[in-house]
C-alpha cells in the first residue's frame, strides 16, 4: 500500500508498494519511485528522477532530472543535488546523468554536482560539497569533498 498524504502533489502514477510521500512534497508525472521508500516533507521530484527501493529522502530534498537514485540510499535533510554544469535561465540543456549506488548515505546539506558517481557503501559527510566520483566504501568531508576513510565491506 502506498501512503500520499493529503497536502504532496504527486503526479506519477510509477511508485512502488509501501512507499509513504508526506507533507507539501512534490512528485512531478514522470518520475519513478520503488517500493518501501520514505520521502520526508518538503522533498521535490522531477520527471526524469529515478529512485531505487528502500531510499529514504530526507526533508526539503530536491532529485532532478538526470538524478539516479540506487536501492537502501540514505539522503539527509536539505542535501542539494544539480544537473547543469553551466545553467542559465530559459537555456535548456540535456541534464548531466548523476548516479547514487545502493547502499551510499549523503549527510544534510551535502552538494552534490552533475554528471558524478557516488559508489556503493559511501559516506558523504555532512556540508561537503562533492566535485568528483566518490569511490565505493569511502567516506568523503569537506569542500571540495576529500577521501578521509576507505573501507573494504
Amino acid at each position: 500500500m502506498i501512503f500520499i498524504h493529503p497536502s504532496a502533489d504527486v503526479q506519477s502514477s510509477n511508485i512502488g508498494d509501501g512507499t509513504q510521500i508526506w507533507q507539501n512534497c512534490v512528485v512531478l508525472p514522470g518520475a519513478q519511485i520503488g517500493r518501501e521508500n520514505n520521502i520526508c516533507a518538503g522533498a521535490f521530484i522531477e520527471n526524469g528522477a529515478v529512485l531505487g527501493d528502500r531510499v529514504t529522502l530526507k526533508n526539503c530534498v530536491q532529485v532532478w532530472d538526470g538524478v539516479r537514485i540506487g536501492n537502501d540510499v540514505f539522503i539527509g535533510p536539505h542535501v542539494t543535488f544539480t544537473n547543469d554544469r553551466v545553467p542559465r535561465s530559459k537555456k535548456w540543456v540535456e541534464p548531466l546523468v548523476t548516479v547514487i549506488e545502493d547502499g551510499a548515505s549523503i549527510g544534510a546539506g551535502a552538494i552534490i554536482l552533475p554528471g558524478l558517481v557516488v559508489g556503493s557503501g559511501a559516506m558523504v559527510g555532512a556540508g561537503s560539497v562533492v566535485v568528483k566520483n566518490v569511490p565505493s566504501n569511502c567516506t568523503v568531508i569537506g569542500n571540495p569533498a576529500k577521501e578521509i576513510k576507505s573501507t573494504v565491506p
